[in-house]
């Protein structure tokens, strides 16, 4: 009989899996590369202490050969791990019977948590390394996109009202400007956050007398981390500034989500997500073309966005060791890794073949009637009659348009206190949007330069 599915999760279900997440990332975070983790610290950490002269070097040598994660009774070790409440001593019940006699050199000095924090900044390397590539791959999009649309006019928006022009290319740098900065940030805190923990069970490394800070700085360069300046069992602000920058990454993306979910809404009709044959279609309503790209990284940013939150919580920890707020960081730091991840994977779909409907985005500039461009007529005026009174005759003007109808260049062309400086012509240029698009195509090239694209 066939087994059916189980999962609890939408990071797990064979249902949704794929939507919020990447198989890349479930690897990272899977149960089975958690235990190898441990498993490799266990080593890398016997390996040290034979360098240093802690352990003899033949120990260390039979437990690297030893040692193997994929060998390990799994249902035993759930078990045991239920009754301990960690991982990590029926893991070492298991090695030391591995490794034979020199089993007993196995987990020399250490503490459940120097093994467990060590291996989830393994994990955390491997996944911020994803997270740099697929930063770096969905800046290039953006950097593709903002260049070919520098200088396409459309309507911006502020308080969801038409404000004035921009380029959809001054759209797009903003958000490449984004994801600019969390490239910088990730260069940045990869050197706090990508740190060894070896401290033993209080964190002053008391069980290895004066060879304790030798071991601890062989041990991270057996794993190729940082050496902590200070044990870090109870100080876990480097994890929470990871899973801040995750949300902030994702936040940038729900960002970007919402204004495409908005633009490719039936009124607006600017933008669209690659057609995808039967991708987001309505089970009732073939005419549909939901934006589902977009649907799940706003979904993802509001989950990565209460791990953030959690995260934050669990720096309150209590003395040396703390009775539970670690325990938390188990649940969000895996979570908001492979939504992260899910969220770039749907960022890159949905940007590296967005559609862009120039015309619709030039007919939208356009309702206004000229409106949209009311300061940019009320400034080349006030010269001639002073701001003031060029404000009160552009705000009749538009009255004017708004209840009556007709275009702002009409409205004005009216007036004598208008035509007596500008002509019909002049007028027109005036009301124009795409005369009046400010510094907007020189702040694209300005992010582009900075981007290097």
């Amino acid at each position: 009989m066939a087994a059916f599915p189980k999962s609890t999760t939408v990071l797990d279900s064979i249902l949704f899996r794929d939507a919020f997440g990447t198989p890349g990332m479930r690897d990272v975070f899977s149960d089975f590369a958690l235990i190898s983790r441990y498993v490799e610290v266990e080593v890398a950490l016997a390996k040290a202490e034979a360098r240093c002269g802690v352990i003899p070097a033949e120990a260390a040598k039979e437990i690297a050969e030893r040692c193997n994660a994929e060998a390990l009774d799994f249902d035993l070790l759930r078990q045991e791990t239920d009754i301990v409440g960690y991982p990590i001593l029926p893991l070492v019940h298991q090695l030391v019977k591995q490794c034979g006699d020199a089993g007993r050199f196995v987990h020399w000095g250490a503490t459940t948590q120097d093994i467990m924090d060590t291996a989830v900044i393994l994990q955390v390397r491997d996944g911020l390394r994803i997270i740099e590539e697929d930063i770096a791959a969905l800046r290039t999009i953006l950097a593709d996109l903002a260049r070919r649309y520098r200088d396409t006019p459309m309507a911006g928006r502020t308080h969801l009202q038409q404000a004035l022009p921009v380029t959809f290319g001054y759209k797009v740098a903003i958000w490449l400007a984004m994801f600019d900065r969390h490239s910088e940030r990730l260069s940045q805190l990869k050197p706090r956050v990508l740190v060894g923990e070896f401290a033993g069970a209080a964190g002053t490394l008391a069980s290895l007398g004066d060879k304790g800070f030798a071991v601890q700085e062989t041990f991270c360069e057996e794993l190729g981390l940082g050496v902590p300046v200070s044990t870090w069992h109870v100080a876990r602000d480097g994890l929470a500034e990871t899973i801040n920058f995750l949300a902030l990454v994702t936040g940038s993306l729900g960002k970007i989500a919402l204004d495409i979910m908005i633009m490719a809404s039936t009124e607006f009709a600017e933008v669209y997500e690659p057609f995808v044959t039967g991708r987001g279609a309505s089970s009732t309503m073939p005419q549909k073309r939901n934006p589902i790209s977009s649907e799940l990284m706003l979904a993802a940013a509001k989950g990565v966005r209460q791990h953030a939150g959690l995260m934050l919580d669990a720096t309150i920890q209590d003395f040396e060791r703390a009775t539970g707020p670690w325990h938390a960081e188990w649940m969000a730091i895996p979570e908001s890794f492979v939504l992260t991840a899910g969220a770039l994977h749907q960022a890159k779909f949905a940007l590296g073949g967005l559609i862009v409907d120039t015309a619709r985005l030039a007919g939208n500039l356009a309702i206004s009637r000229g409106l949209i461009v009311a300061e940019a007529v009320m400034m080349h005026m006030a010269p001639f009659i002073g701001r003031q009174q060029a404000h009160d005759v552009v705000y009749a003007a538009c009255r004017i348009v708004n209840e009556e109808g007709g275009t702002l260049a009409e409205v004005l062309a009216r007036n004598p206190e208008v035509t007596v400086h500008f002509d019909r012509k002049a007028l027109d240029r005036l009301t124009d949007p795409a005369n009046y698009l400010g510094l907007a195509p020189a702040m694209v090239d300005r992010v582009l330069e900075r981007t290097g694209a």
